[in-house]
């Protein structure tokens, strides 16, 4: 931050509302982006014995957008709560290539992902044979390919800096207006990081669409329609409208404002166009794992088990240390207040199971510690005018499981 030129460009140029806001929402993102790529690779971890090879895509993408949260997002935020850039130039040019090279990543794995949906889909004696061998080396292409459109500034072809909005890094969109090395690598970066990404994705599921939909239909001309036909078709319906969705919502707006930059005089475009475009950017990070869990049924019902699973180890915990309360109660001469309810004729209740937790082990042997203690259970019986109290246990079966 040398001379006057650096400084004016590390000052924010927007208001201070404004960001106030964009660091409200960086917070909102970065928490959410935790938590869902958090959790999307806590399942994959669980599930690991038996993911797909095409999940390792859905993996990869955790990781990147898990990545680009983790890299960016802490210095963004306070950055723009102090309505400028906090650190120095080489903390800029760092976190320039954290974001280009993590989100190149993201745009490679939806891309590379669709194809290989495609190909399971509409070419199923190709899809059929995509190994894991097949899926490892396309996560490596996907990284190489991302590499080098990130390391492309920091070589001379392109060239990082501040964003115009002047609380972020990123490329420097000015560049191309006195550097032909810029504008190639602008051009290259808008068509094959963009307009393809877009074109394949689009594609693809374009003609999966097209491949169910006329599968449907044969079937149906043979047989009734299956539920499963139908679930299968709106499953892929969804998926593929979310990711498109996604996909144009996240990156289109970051490219058109890039582009007005890079072929226009890049003072003309107003720093709050670069600010939304990069909110919307970042927002990527959110959306991918929302989009996966909700509509990868595999990954919902891993999810679920392991909720369930969570919640069974929980409850046991609990009926443990509740179990450890009633003896102490019981010990202490303090059974009515501890561990007792009053039934019709005022006489305590001893609760010797938990009827909501597996927990047999546990309250077997809380039982045996507690046989000196077994108060009789009555209940009143009304026959007509006549009122009866009887022991529960001369009740039938099916009585006494009602009374209980």
């Amino acid at each position: 931050m040398g001379n006057a030129s650096e400084i004016f460009q590390f000052v924010s140029r927007i208001s201070k509302d404004n960001d106030f806001v964009m660091g409200t929402l960086y917070t909102i993102f970065g928490v959410l982006s935790v938590l869902g790529n958090g959790i999307l690779l806590f399942v994959a971890y669980r599930k690991k014995s038996s993911l797909k090879p095409a999940e390792f895509f859905v993996v990869n993408l955790a990781i990147s957008d898990l990545s680009m949260t983790i890299t960016l997002f802490p210095l963004a935020i306070p950055s723009a709560y102090a309505h400028m850039w906090l650190f120095n130039l080489t903390t800029c040019t760092v976190y320039a290539f954290c974001g280009v090279l993590f989100g190149l990543c993201s745009l490679s794995n939806l891309t590379v992902l669709s194809c290989v949906c495609w190909l399971k889909v509409c070419c199923p004696n190709y899809g059929n044979k995509f190994s894991y061998c097949h899926a490892s080396l396309l996560v490596a292409g996907i990284w190489c390919y991302a590499g080098v459109f990130a390391v492309g500034p920091l070589s001379g072809w392109g060239e990082y800096g501040a964003e115009p909005y002047g609380t972020a890094c990123c490329i420097n969109w000015h560049a191309p207006n006195h550097s032909s090395a810029a504008m190639s690598y602008i051009i290259c970066l808008f068509f094959f990081c963009y307009i393809v990404p877009c074109t394949v994705i689009f594609l693809s599921y374009i003609f999966i669409l097209v491949t169910v939909r006329g599968s449907r239909q044969a079937v149906q001309q043979h047989m009734s329609p299956q539920n499963k036909i139908t679930n299968a078709h709106a499953l892929i319906v969804k998926l593929s409208v979310a990711v498109c969705i996604g996909f144009l919502t996240a990156w289109s707006p970051y490219a058109v404002v890039s582009m007005w930059a890079a072929f226009g005089k890049a003072t003309d475009v107003p720093p709050m166009a670069f600010a939304l475009a990069a909110i919307f950017a970042k927002s990527s990070t959110l959306y991918n794992p929302i989009v996966y869990l909700v509509f990868k049924p595999n990954f919902r019902k891993s999810l679920c088990r392991d909720v369930a699973h969570c919640r069974s180890t929980f409850c046991r915990c609990f009926c443990q240390h509740s179990s450890a309360q009633k003896g102490t109660c019981r010990q202490s001469h303090h059974i009515d207040e501890c561990n007792s309810t009053r039934l019709s004729n005022g006489l305590p209740e001893n609760h010797r199971t938990c009827r909501h937790c597996p927990c047999t082990e546990t309250v077997s042997g809380a039982k045996e510690n507690f046989t000196d203690y077994s108060p009789q259970q009555t209940a009143r019986i009304l026959k007509g005018s006549v009122q009866t109290e009887v022991a529960v246990s001369q009740l039938s079966n099916e009585l006494q499981s009602d009374f209980l």
